[in-house]
């Protein structure tokens, strides 16, 4: 009888959420968890609004290590960083030990399945003067200890980026009764899902809450000030934060895959049942493209797990995705998008009131193909979305 594991790299939503589906359908085949972190179980999307609730590292984590590895019946081995993956030997190699005490140096652990849930990094931008290091960012429950930690009596708070996590911050610290400057390339928030004057309506909501923004510019240098960081934007205007906060995007995890020869695309590249280039190896979730789509959202990686845990367990299942819409955490002005696939033709149709703001992307047959709601418009999400072609029939 095979008795190698199936062995899961990554504790976030994707990984666990994989280990979950799969015992649903086998309760039998030994499963191991590798993870470079603690290995607690939480909500990421959480962090971006967790600020102003106080809710502490503590209080956001639902399950720590020990206790989802009696959950899913799993090991799960913490600390552990894989170092390398031998394809064709169906083999990879690890530097660490598990929540047991096991596990030496360059120990090597032979898999029947390998899946990558790998997750992805905050982009970095490089920016000059003394307080360069000072920038933070919040991908996971670390970087959100971290965060709470430096934000002390913070009163002023510069936000690098004004797309999904920037906005959520900014509406999230400002109800904190922090003064918060975001500095955003483009000409309005949100611009990568929604069209201008529905990204204006945000912006004026957000405006009126507190919110600074300081459009179609970027930080030009970050230098040390009596204890505070001076911004300089490329346009010469200087304000002083406590504090700098870079939310300007993610960038899936793939040199472990690269370095055993996996295709790389966007992110790594997989087919319809989530296999990689090499047999018996998978990934899902931040660091997995489907078919072109790089999808960093909850709903795309539930339907991922769902999928694959079939596939493993001998049952193949190709992955697909409804049309799914994504909710933007502004309390003070709700956010709702569903983009149209890039490069489909079509035009917006917009609606703006007082209360909200409505974008209705159409084909030229008239088709619904996405839209974009803002304020009290949200409450028209459920019809339109039933309206929408899938995202991956």
């Amino acid at each position: 009888m095979d008795r190698r594991p199936i062995v899961i790299v990554g504790t976030g939503l994707g990984g666990y959420s994989l280990a979950r589906e799969f015992r649903k359908l086998d309760a039998e085949t030994p499963v191991l968890i590798l993870t470079a972190d603690d290995g607690r179980y939480y909500s990421k999307p959480i962090l971006s609004n967790a600020y102003t609730s106080g809710k502490t590292p503590d209080t956001i984590a639902l399950a720590d290590a020990a206790a989802m590895a009696s959950q899913l019946k799993a090991t799960v081995r913490t600390d552990t960083r894989v170092m390398a993956i031998e394809p064709d030997r169906e083999t990879l190699w690890i530097d660490g030990k598990g929540i047991d005490g096991g596990g030496i140096d360059g120990e090597s652990i032979a898999y029947r399945g390998l899946v990558l849930a790998l997750g992805a990094d905050p982009i970095h931008i490089p920016v000059a003067g003394s307080a360069a290091d000072r920038v933070l960012s919040v991908n996971d429950l670390g970087d959100y200890t971290a965060f709470r930690a430096a934000m002390g009596a913070a009163r002023r708070i510069a936000v690098m980026g004004a797309g999904l996590i920037g906005c959520e911050f900014a509406n999230d610290l400002t109800h904190a009764g922090i003064a918060v400057s975001v500095i955003e390339p483009a000409s309005w928030p949100l611009s990568r899902f929604v069209p201008e004057p529905v990204g204006g309506a945000l912006e004026r909501a957000l405006a009126d809450l507190g919110v600074q923004w300081s459009l179609g510019r970027v930080v030009q240098s970050l230098d040390d000030e009596d204890g505070a960081v001076r911004v300089t934007l490329t346009d010469g205007t200087r304000f002083s934060a406590d504090g700098v906060l870079s939310a300007v995007g993610l960038r899936p995890r793939t040199a472990l895959a690269a370095a055993a020869g996996l295709r790389i695309g966007r992110g790594i590249v997989v087919d319809r049942r989530l296999e990689t280039s090499a047999p018996g190896i998978y990934a899902l979730g931040d660091c997995a493209e489907v078919e072109g789509l790089v999808l960093p959202f909850v709903m795309p990686i539930m339907h991922a797990a769902r999928a694959l845990a079939k596939t493993l367990a001998g049952q193949p299942a190709p992955v697909a995705y409804p049309a799914m819409p994504i909710l933007v955490k502004t309390t003070a002005f709700p956010v709702v998008v569903a983009p149209p696939a890039t490069g489909v033709p079509g035009e917006w149709e917009i609606e703006v009131q007082t209360a909200g703001a409505r974008g209705l992307y159409r084909g030229p047959d008239g088709r619904l193909l996405g839209f974009a709601l803002a304020g009290e418009a949200v409450a028209d999400k459920s019809a339109l979305t039933r309206e929408l072609p899938p995202t991956l029939p």
